[in-house]
């Protein structure tokens, strides 16, 4: 006991072993290790973001003004403190809004300002707008509202539970019979598990620059947002103008993770209200506390599940409900609750399996979208549930997982027919290469002999599906522009954010047009050069755009291998564009990419 206690930790290096397939050697770009392409803008602080971009000639700031009250009725708003500050322009809220006042990404259950109800702390009420934005943040501060409290406030799962506070009707997913399996079961247990919320943290904060032109109605957005298209049509029908006279562009986004899907919206919107009835350029960023007080965060679940099995830990049945808090709108919540019920078996086969999903409606900021999109509380529950048989047995939790792995040709309780099922022998391999049972063996041996300090190891498989439940957003377009001098000016649909999706699609560029990547750039993601866009979501946006862009660059290289004959076959990149100009070959083409062979969910009401 002594020795647990006294002792000096020292960590000595790691180390590790990463296995890379070898690249083709057809290939010079894709499977190759590249720089970010904006690596150095980001190590020196030079990579521009929208708050970080030159304001226009009579540039307007705005300020949110929130309520402080969840459910409540706005009496009276006081702006005559606020109206003070020197450099108030104006207060803008519902009243000014040229069309609709509702927003929603999948119900248009959401405000631009509140008309009469605040369901929530953090929804916007108005905007304060002055000529600076020091000044726009104090006269936010010194509006005064008077609330009429209303007599109900739900905001935990809980509460929703007792109130029967949901949004839309049970959704279930079921193969087998539950019911028989658990009445000649060997063993039954059941649990409850609590999974809390989680903030994105993204670097940028929300922010936007509305500009808008007086002579055609044309307005020009510049967002963080993972959502151009979303953003481009609900703004139209917040102002009532058609969708092409709204251009959403993106340079690029400082993180987001899901959290400028849909959040990034009312914000917009808000701002765009303001600079239309002001006519001026308004600029709205969001300080790191309001942002992370207002824009939602991971759902929380309560999930209550009911396993049965043998002795030996194979499963028979598993029964699970689950309950989500969506928080005062329902935002993508329907999308998540669907994404965690097909994610809730991971990679193991449960012969009888029933899944009931919950959105619970209450009166908090909207959750939303976060990365794994109800995928980590689903796999997190599965694999409590392993835990929990293993104490149960008396058995290593590793061993349970391995006795109820998918094998190839196996079926999900979604109906989705596992082939090229990898799963069983990457784990084999893992166990051999990382010594894992020797480990597991010195990790008990370390506990045995030390109460107070303790070690663990673990090694969980994962199955993480790619791709939208709504089959509709599982498409991408991209434009290419070859110039004469051989420069090349790409498009697509997707958000750089960080990730390196831009540096991708390069890659893909340079190697279908067989010329060099420093000959590629790709300026931004706008709306009046990719249309109808899909959100940078869902681990899809390599796959549906990298597809578009090698549809639009095999287009083009088609053409150019028209022009090589034997006495050019090594003509350079630049020669042979200029050979194709004067030949009059087309140098631009579009690539259009939809995802083959989607599956149903198989989502049934209840």
């Amino acid at each position: 006991v002594i020795d647990s206690v006294d002792f000096s930790y020292h960590r000595g290096i790691s180390h590790g072993q990463q296995t890379i397939p070898e690249r083709p050697q057809t290939q010079k770009y894709v499977g190759s290790s590249l720089s970010h392409q904006s690596a150095y803008l980001h190590t020196t602080g030079e990579a521009i973001y929208v708050d970080d971009m030159p304001s226009y000639i009579n540039t307007l700031y705005a300020a949110p003004v929130l309520s402080t009250k969840a459910n409540a009725r706005i009496k009276h708003i006081d702006i005559d403190d606020a109206s003070k500050v020197a450099g108030f322009v104006s207060f803008v809220n519902y009243t000014d809004v040229p069309n609709s006042n509702k927003l929603g990404n999948i119900l248009p259950d959401e405000e631009v300002f509140v008309s009469s109800i605040a369901l929530c702390v953090g929804a916007i009420i108005g905007l304060v707008v002055c000529e600076s934005e020091h000044a726009a943040k104090l006269a936010a501060n010194l509006v005064k509202i008077d609330y009429e409290l209303l007599p109900l406030r739900i905001f935990s799962i809980e509460d929703a539970i007792d109130h029967q506070s949901y949004f839309g009707d049970e959704i279930c997913l079921q193969r087998g019979d539950v019911e028989k399996v658990f009445l000649d079961a060997e063993h039954v247990l059941e649990d409850t598990l609590f999974i809390g919320g989680q903030e994105h943290f993204y670097m940028e904060t929300q922010s936007c620059m509305v500009v808008p032109s007086n002579d055609d109605q044309e307005i020009n957005i510049y967002v963080g947002t993972q959502n151009l298209t979303t953003t481009q049509e609900l703004i139209a029908l917040v102002l009532g103008r058609d969708v092409n006279r709204i251009t959403c562009h993106v340079k690029r986004v400082g993180g987001a993770f899901g959290g400028k899907e849909t959040r990034s919206l009312p914000l917009c919107a808000a701002a765009a209200v303001a600079a239309v009835k002001l006519g001026r350029p308004v600029r709205l960023n969001l300080e790191r506390r309001v942002d992370m007080s207002i824009t939602g965060h991971r759902h929380p679940f309560k999930i209550k599940y009911k396993i049965a099995f043998n002795n030996e830990g194979r499963f028979l049945g598993l029964d699970v409900q689950m309950w989500s808090n969506a928080g005062c709108t329902l935002d993508a919540s329907q999308y998540v609750m669907e994404l965690s019920m097909l994610h809730m078996g991971n990679t193991y086969k449960f012969p009888n399996i029933r899944i009931r999903g919950r959105v619970c409606k209450t009166h908090l900021p909207s959750n939303t979208a976060f990365r794994g999109f109800g995928g980590p509380q689903a796999m997190l529950a599965c694999e409590t549930i392993i835990e929990h048989i293993a104490a149960y047995l008396k058995c290593d939790p590793f061993t349970i997982r391995c006795l109820n792995l998918f094998k190839e040709g196996d079926v999900t309780h979604y109906g989705q027919i596992l082939e090229l099922w990898n799963v069983p022998r990457i784990l084999d391999e893992l166990t051999k290469s990382s010594d894992f049972i020797q480990r597991q063996f010195n990790v008990r041996e370390f506990n045995r002999k030390n109460m107070y300090r303790k070690r663990g190891i673990s090694m969980i498989p994962v199955k993480f599906g790619i791709g939208f439940t709504a089959q509709f957003l599982n498409q991408a377009g991209a434009l290419v522009h070859v110039y004469k001098d051989g420069s090349v000016i790409l498009t697509h649909g997707g958000i750089e954010m960080g990730q390196g999706l831009h540096t991708k699609m390069i890659a893909i560029a340079a190697e279908i047009l067989a010329c060099d990547i420093d000959r590629i750039r790709i300026s931004e993601t706008a709306t009046d050069k990719s249309h109808n866009l899909s959100p940078t979501a869902g681990s899809t946006s390599s796959d549906l755009n990298g597809m578009a862009v090698r549809h639009a660059c095999e287009q083009i290289r088609q053409r150019l291998d028209t022009l090589i004959m034997d006495n050019n076959v090594h003509i350079s990149w630049e020669d042979l564009i200029k050979q194709a100009y004067f030949a009059r070959v087309d140098l631009c083409a579009r690539g259009f990419y939809i995802t083959p062979n989607m599956l149903d969910g198989g989502f049934r009401k209840n």
